[in-house]
Parts: structure tokens; sequence; C-alpha cells
């Protein structure tokens, strides 16, 4: 089962970092392999001052196109984005974001966890996950970096 724990630094608040990784539907805009998002629904989350989304993405890779469904905890009170699989093509699929203050930016935090039911797509994604998820956390760098400017520092 594939599983990736990245931790950075970014110049960045960990409001920007939040508000960027909470807007699902502009992923295809960004992310790799992400062709299409779409927001089901959203309603309050499941604590107070949280928001529950429930959203479907399309991930694109090779001759593979797979659409899956998943719940988001958008928590914005402690800068994090909780991620669980809804339906689709994985047997489970969690991850998370956290966003912590720190002196001129953020320490930003990133966990997922997944297997696809498919074994020759699990086989495929297994050669390169490594490399795929440094890709997509890098999408998120460059993202902020087009969104807030570069300047080595935390944007106001």
């Amino acid at each position: 089962m594939p599983r990736h724990t990245e931790q950075r630094f970014m110049p960045y608040s960990a409001a920007q970092m939040y508000a960027l990784v909470a807007d699902v539907a502009r992923y295809p805009e960004f992310l790799p392999w992400n062709s299409a998002a779409r927001i089901r629904a959203r309603k309050p989350g499941p604590r107070p001052g949280t928001e529950l989304m429930e959203a479907d993405l399309v991930i694109s890779f090779k001759v593979f196109r797979e659409r899956f469904g998943s719940r988001v905890v958008l928590d914005p009170d402690n800068f994090r984005v909780d991620t669980q699989y809804l339906d689709g093509p994985f047997k489970h699929m969690h991850s998370w974001w956290q966003f912590s203050d720190r002196p001129g930016g953020c320490e930003v935090d990133f966990f997922v966890d997944f297997e696809f039911k498919n074994a020759l797509l699990q086989g495929v994604i297994g050669i390169v996950f490594d490399q795929a998820m440094r890709m997509i956390v890098k999408a998120f760098e460059d993202r902020a970096i087009a969104l807030y400017g570069w300047s080595g520092r935390v944007q106001s």
C-alpha cells in the first residue's frame, strides 16, 4: 500500500496555503494527472467551524482515466484539510494537509495512503509513486508562487 509523508517550509502564511489546498474545484488548473473536479455538496462539518465537502476528481494517467469521490473536511481554524475516500477505483484512500505558521512562512505537512482496486493500475503507480507524490506537492508549491508571488517571506 503506497504511503507518502512530506514536510516542508514555504514562505507563505498557513492561511494562504490552506486556502490554496481547500480550493478543490481549481485542482485541474495546476495539479498533474487531475483532468476534472466537481463539488458534489458542501455542508457544515462534523465539528464547529468545519465544513464538509464531497467532491469528485478525475485522474488521468497514461491510458487510465478514473473518477473517484471523496469526503473532505475543511478546518480553517486549524489550517487542516482531511480527505477520505467515498467511491471509485481505490480499495482505500486517506490524505491530509496541515499548515502551521512559523517565522517567515509556514510548515506544510502532507500525508497520503491509498491502494487501487485494479492490480495493474496499482503496479503502474507503484513504480513512480514517490516521484508522483513529490510532483503533486511541487505543483501546490508552484501554484502558491503563481498566486502569491515569490519574495522569500510571508505575503500579506
